[in-house]
């Protein structure tokens, strides 16, 4: 691990999420449960189900971050290829899991348990599982690899069960503040001087549109809360020297 919070990147496996036919519902849960555990999600891709990419995608981000996640593929179908691509970029034996198998032999019917739905209990060579209580179907891990489904249900189940079991850094610190009337290309230069002050922050500002008024948040994070409150007072102080009124927090969801 990172002597400062560890970092990690999701892949989002799946044709039917490029295609837009299945809008993504795991990377916000993700980058919230990841941040609570003090690991920042830096990276979030989204590949096709074509092996090549898959294997090469792995391969890279593994070396690069301390975590890698990825969700989908891990189905009963024909298309489910994230399990045997993680074999091959680890270069291992794509095989029956010692633990898995029997498990999910065992709870089907005799003769239910077919070609299909054993894919799902074929793993690399070395897989750990990790678990879930939705679905007898576990994912598993690679060394710095965590296969998880793809279905927000089973996902979050997952998860669940693994956060416990990953070493963190501080919590990610988040602190905001929000103004109305005051657009985003007013306040960037003080902004920016801002973050140069407090070069380990996240200092980001987002624009939102209201039927009663526009404007824009301004939200800080960091492992560090109180640089992280120090930063939104000097935003505040910025936006009041423009003769507006702050409101922290950020603006309600409508």
């Amino acid at each position: 691990m990172s002597k400062t919070n560890p970092t990690a990147c999701l892949l989002v496996i799946g044709n039917e999420v490029l295609s837009g036919r299945t809008r993504d519902a795991n990377i916000q849960y993700l980058a919230t449960g990841l941040g609570n555990r003090g690991i920042p999600l830096r990276e979030v891709r989204v590949i096709p189900d074509v092996p090549e990419t898959i294997i090469a995608t792995v391969n890279e981000v593994r070396a690069k971050f301390d975590y890698v996640f990825t969700t989908g593929g891990i189905g009963p179908t024909h298309d489910d290829i994230t399990s045997e691509c993680i074999a091959a970029a680890f270069g291992v034996p794509w095989e029956h899991h010692p633990v898995a198998w029997p498990r999910m032999e065992a709870s089907y019917k005799p003769g239910e348990f077919n070609a299909a739905r054993q894919r799902m209990a074929t793993m690399p060579r070395g897989a750990v599982l990790i678990e879930n209580s939705i679905s007898v179907a576990p994912g598993f891990q690679m060394e710095n690899v965590y296969v998880m489904a793809g279905v927000p249900r089973v996902m979050q189940s997952m998860f669940e069960w693994l956060a416990p079991r990953l070493e963190g850094g501080a919590k990610i610190e988040m602190r905001a503040v929000h103004v109305v009337g005051l657009p985003e290309g007013i306040i960037a230069e003080g902004l920016e001087a801002v973050q140069k002050r407090y070069p380990d922050l996240d200092l980001g500002s987002y624009p939102f549109y209201r039927a009663s008024g526009n404007g824009v948040a301004l939200v800080a994070k960091g492992p560090d809360g109180e640089a992280a409150e120090r930063a939104i007072a000097e935003v505040t102080e910025l936006i009041i020297g423009f003769g507006k009124v702050p409101i922290p927090g950020e603006p309600p969801e409508v």
